[in-house]
């Protein structure tokens, strides 16, 4: 609570001065600033959410946080058309839409650990701090931190590219985001598992099922993600649509739309493996590779081709970047130094060597032994030669 009151004040005090440094036009910044000022006010759902699910998680429990996850996007889209089509509230309804589904998210959560029983039962009258616990969870908490808010420091400068190309870009794009949002659903919830999944059973030193469940929910999240995606590309008109009759706006978000979707499937992977990395106590492996691809690559490809002035140029920088951090994740992930204990995976390799070594001298050995001793590797030679 005490993080969202400080997000809440800092982020409505800061809204007018980062939206001019994204560039934001004039005739949208009232409306871009309130925006902001509805939702940084209500951000204590989001946090509150994301805590309450957490806890459920860590204890085997991935359905409910998956429902309240999807009640809640469901609910954020339906009131958006209800406060924005129906009421005309403009961007405040937008706002109010969002963080009053994320309210809904977290008190349902809420709810859920109040009647729990067993080690997750909350009782708010004895909430304290604990300083021993309070380390642990920053010591995993803080590299995904950094890494979510590299990353949204990155979206912002793309956004601000975005920005100069007219309200028209903004609002299509801004529509494509929530689209998107729905992909995020399989992925955010297949993330979840696969990181409570794989802290457990490396906890249990059940490395066997830790590999089968990590390949098993990276596939999903990668299918899954990728059929939405391919969903989006065939009715990207239709769905941003739904938000904004503008021709001109309908084009933006579709274009945008059909740019990035068939590429869901690195997005989802990228996502997937720094699930299991966080999950096997490697936070700071996704955290690097996110801030090398995510961020500098991207803000770095956004300066140079910023004055070629192709919207397309920046639509472009979210597939590439997810390759290139798919690329990494794709070498890095069967090295396998994510699963076992340093101990252990270094006597693993000195083993592997050892036995290299053994099946170098066995093979030497074998071919300097005469032909038609029957223990060579060599075909037997026949008894007619």
């Amino acid at each position: 609570m005490a993080i969202s009151v400080v997000l809440t004040v800092l982020g409505t005090v800061m809204a007018p001065i980062l939206l001019k440094w994204m560039g934001t036009p004039e005739e949208v910044m009232a409306l871009s600033v309130d925006y902001f000022a509805i939702y940084f006010a209500g951000i204590s759902g989001l946090i509150m959410y994301n805590l309450f699910s957490g806890i459920m998680r860590a204890v085997g429990d991935s359905k409910h946080p998956l429902y309240f996850l999807i009640a809640s996007s469901i609910l954020n889209v339906f009131l958006d058309l209800l406060f924005i089509a129906v009421l005309g509230w403009g961007v405040a309804g937008a706002a109010y839409a969002t963080i009053f589904s994320q309210m809904i998210s977290a008190l349902l959560a809420l709810i859920t650990l109040c009647r729990q029983n067993g080690a997750t039962k909350l009782v708010l009258s004895k909430v304290r701090f604990q300083l021993e616990p309070l380390k642990a969870v920053i010591r995993y908490g803080i590299p995904t931190g950094v890494q979510n808010s590299i990353i949204s420091l990155a979206n912002v400068v793309v956004q601000s590219n975005i920005n100069a190309f007219g309200p028209e870009a903004m609002a299509g794009c801004g529509a494509y985001s929530k689209l998107e949002g729905f992909a995020f659903l399989p992925i955010m919830s297949f993330n979840m598992a696969i990181s409570t999944f794989v802290g457990q059973n490396i906890g249990a030193k059940d490395y066997e099922r830790t590999l089968k469940g990590a390949k098993f929910g990276i596939l999903c999240g990668v299918i899954s993600c990728e059929l939405v995606g391919l969903i989006f590309f065939l009715f990207a008109p239709q769905f941003i649509s739904i938000f904004d009759q503008n021709p001109a706006v309908i084009a933006y978000g579709a274009d945008r739309a059909r740019c990035n979707a068939l590429f869901y499937f690195l997005l989802a992977y990228t996502h997937a493996v720094s699930a299991v990395m966080r999950g096997g106590g490697k936070p700071d492996v996704p955290m690097y590779v996110m801030m090398i691809t995510w961020c500098a690559i991207r803000v770095g490809f956004l300066v140079v081709t910023a004055p070629l002035h192709n919207v397309w140029l920046v639509y472009w920088v979210y597939p590439l970047t997810w390759f290139l951090s798919s690329c990494f994740f794709a070498w890095y992930y069967p090295r396998k130094t994510w699963l076992y204990p340093k101990e252990l995976h270094r006597s693993i390799q000195e083993n592997k060597q050892e036995l290299a070594k053994v099946d170098t001298l066995s093979e030497k050995k074998m071919l300097n032994t005469p032909c038609g001793s029957g223990k060579c590797r060599m075909n037997p030679c026949s008894s007619d030669e």
